[in-house]
């Protein structure tokens, strides 16, 4: 698949840098983890699975951590920004590439303006002379004028460089993790029920269905994010060395804070609230700041003060990164052809310039009337754990395709884990809900009517080869999900989103609906690997991809 005949844009004259170290690719990925998703998870997993929503976030740890550990070997080995747009793209082709870059732009794209609506909503909810938020939690006028300041806060510091926003994110994570250790601590130490994680119902008031229903509540929301040391891979040093590293340890330091996390919210909590059932175990507009409630309720009015700070600074600095990263994925896209290649200009600052300006201007479009925080969590995880589910797939086409090419880090046992790790993710999609599926692949139907507009624009010799039968899979697999999930047995919150209520059939009992899915989810994961593109155009492409990686790191020597 050479570039000319792929649609791949060649490179510009300027280049990535390569100017990103082992501590801030680990801080860039920690720094994505410990967002909103602390301030608000606890609770909104709580309600769903009672005591038993700490097997929740357990459970979400080892399947991003799989996750995680698939993604290191291929950021490793194939260390190119905007990576997980462009691994599908290396065995798949053009569709199943665009498919897995759309779903991780989407993600990411979305994210930094959720921060900034958690921010003002925790704020809101605290000064309520503010008034920020409508009755249904949109912002208001005024919302989105500070909403916008905030983001043009994320984009100019992007647009200085990479450095600066490596530098910048590293800053604010030193708050970003002392405040919720502290938390941790106060909160176990002050006020602590251990009765609470078998009250209302017992530990598991809902069963496994509430625990599974919990996941993309805002637990998967909350630990996601792993993959943003992968997104800036053109731009980091030692990427074969340091890329695995920052991937798995911000996964271990992360699981483990949000593991306490719920355990220090379940047992701070008031026995009253939860003695009768977890629908409201804080109730009002005391939700939107959980710790800082439990916090003022034990006396501690200095933790609550410091909450109410890091109400701004743990999700701003998510937003940061996440401008930094969507914009990465933008690229990426206009570098394989996808999209116009203005998108993938990169400026004398060694900046994607385009890219973040257009993720700006998504960023506050995804501040007018839209679902709230809540709302946006659920599409936003299923569209993470989408891209994430292209990981196997690609790693196990890339070892079949490309077996000899040197690994710093391989998976152990990957023709085990990989299929097992699809399989997993489709749970979690699954787990989202009809509604929550349905609206995302309205999104996924949009990003092809765009990228369709823009093949049929440009000369016929110009448009973006695609091989058919190598992404044979993709629609049939999408299609194959949103029928199993609406037949299946899990609704949406909220699952009415602009006046349309989808709610599933519940015709696959419990059990039998995952069993299902996994038996579909080794379908595709083997049809998959079956018409994988032949080695010599996965050749070509990976030394598409080699070659950018090559400038990067010339750029950086130069410099």
């Amino acid at each position: 698949m050479a570039a000319a005949d792929s649609g791949v844009v060649p490179a510009s004259e300027n280049q990535l840098k390569r100017a990103v170290n082992l501590r801030g690719l680990t801080l860039i990925s920690l720094g994505s983890i410990i967002g909103s998703g602390w301030l608000l998870g606890a609770l909104t997993a709580s309600k769903a699975a009672g005591g038993a929503s700490i097997l929740s976030w357990l459970l979400a740890g080892l399947v991003l951590a799989l996750l995680a550990l698939v993604h290191a070997e291929l950021g490793s080995t194939y260390p190119v920004s905007g990576g997980t747009a462009r691994f599908p793209y290396m065995v798949f082709g053009s569709l199943g590439g665009f498919t897995g870059g759309w779903m991780a732009f989407v993600q990411a794209v979305t994210i930094a303006p959720i921060e900034v609506e958690a921010t003002l909503g925790y704020l809101n909810a605290k000064f309520t002379g503010l008034n920020l938020v409508n009755a249904n939690g949109t912002l208001d006028g005024k919302g989105i004028l500070i909403g916008a300041g905030f983001m043009l806060v994320f984009t100019t510091i992007n647009l200085v460089g990479v450095r600066w926003l490596a530098e910048s994110n590293s800053i604010t994570m030193i708050w970003k993790l002392l405040v919720p250790t502290i938390t941790i601590f106060a909160l176990l130490f002050t006020t602590f029920h251990f009765h609470n994680f078998t009250a209302g119902g017992g530990f598991a008031p809902y069963g496994f269905h509430g625990i599974f229903a919990a996941l993309p509540l805002g637990v998967v929301f909350a630990i996601e994010g792993f993959e943003q040391a992968i997104q800036l891979g053109g731009e980091a040093e030692n990427p074969q060395r340091n890329i695995p590293r920052a991937v798995i340890g911000s996964m271990i330091i992360g699981t483990i804070i949000y593991l306490l996390l719920e355990i220090a919210f379940i047992g701070a909590l008031d026995p009253a609230q939860i003695a009768h059932g977890w629908a409201a175990p804080i109730a009002g507009k005391s939700a939107y700041g959980p710790y800082a409630t439990l916090a003022t309720a034990a006396g501690l009015g200095w933790l609550s003060t410091i909450l109410i700070i890091d109400a701004v600074v743990s999700p701003a600095g998510t937003g940061l990164v996440y401008i930094g990263t969507s914009s990465r994925l933008s690229y990426g896209l206009g570098r394989n052809g996808y999209y116009p290649p203005v998108i993938s200009r990169i400026d004398r600052r060694g900046v994607p310039v385009v890219s973040i300006i257009i993720c700006f201007v998504i960023g506050m479009l995804v501040f007018l009337p839209f679902p709230s925080w809540g709302g946006l969590v659920g599409l936003v995880t299923s569209a993470t754990v989408l891209m994430y589910a292209f990981a196997p797939l690609s790693l196990g086409g890339l070892r079949k395709q490309d077996p000899d090419r040197p690994r710093a880090y391989r998976l152990p046992m990957a023709q085990v884990l990989c299929p097992l790790a699809f399989i997993l993710a489709n749970f979690i999609v699954y787990f989202a809900g009809w509604s929550t599926i349905f609206w995302l692949y309205m999104l996924t139907l949009l990003g092809f009517i765009v990228f369709a507009i823009y093949q049929f624009s440009i000369p016929a010799e110009r448009r973006t080869i695609i091989d058919w039968k190598a992404a044979g899979w993709v629609i049939p697999w999408l299609i194959g999900l949103a029928i199993i999930s609406w037949q299946g047995e899990y609704s949406s919150t909220p699952d009415t989103v602009f006046g349309l209520t989808l709610t599933p059939t519940k015709n696959l009992p419990t059990w039998w609906d995952l069993a299902v899915i996994a038996a579909f989810s080794l379908i595709i994961y083997y049809w998959a690997l079956a018409v994988t593109m032949s080695k010599q155009k996965v050749h070509e492409a990976v030394e598409e991809v080699e070659q950018e990686a090559e400038s990067a790191q010339e750029v950086k020597a130069m410099g």
